[in-house]
């Protein structure tokens, strides 16, 4: 008989991604704070994407550790989220936090939101 598997959610974050989070985390006296990711019902394309800051991990939620950034997610969101990559980026024109989604079928030109 063979043992069931769970299979925990796979999210990256880039090494420019935690390194800015971390400097928004200590610029902002947020010690302790992890990031949290989540996706809400919203936006042009259906889906948007959603990052704050969290000092509470519930039941509810998984937790990544990128290089001694937590990264909190939802179970809800973590349908939408498995596989995304979380980059960022200094760009003058399209820089800030980009997410990386295979499970976006359709993405509004912003970036900020998608559909599954």
């Amino acid at each position: 008989m063979e043992a069931e598997t769970t299979q925990k959610t796979e999210i990256t974050l880039t090494p420019e991604a935690v390194s800015e989070v971390k400097s928004i985390i200590e610029k902002k006296g947020l010690g302790g704070a992890a990031l949290r990711l989540s996706v809400e019902g919203g936006g042009c394309s259906g889906l948007s994407y959603k990052l704050n800051f969290d000092t509470e991990i519930t039941q509810h939620d998984e937790t990544f550790e990128f290089d001694d950034l937590t990264v909190i997610v939802d179970k809800k969101s973590t349908v939408h989220l498995t596989g995304t990559t979380l980059d960022f980026s200094t760009a003058l024109v399209g820089g800030g936090f980009k997410f990386q989604n295979p499970n976006a079928k359709q993405s509004c030109g912003c970036g900020e939101s998608f559909s599954t």
